[in-house]
């Protein structure tokens, strides 16, 4: 899947360089989709900790 994703990002950055009047969305669509791959794998790896983290503040807060 992450291949045929590539692939389709470069062959449109490519596309672009022959094409100068179209701006440059296809850079801002990697950038876009590179944060959203970076925020769902530093979301998976944190989630469980972060999810403690406030379990036990909320708990802490209501025993007291």
């Amino acid at each position: 899947m992450w291949s045929a994703l590539l692939t389709l990002l470069m062959t449109n950055l490519v596309r672009a360089r022959q094409e100068p009047d179209r701006g440059d969305v296809p850079g801002w669509v990697l950038v876009t989709l590179m944060t959203a791959g970076l925020v769902i794998a530093i979301w998976a790896v944190a989630g469980p900790a972060l999810t403690n983290v406030f379990e036990t503040a909320i708990q802490r807060v209501l025993s007291v």
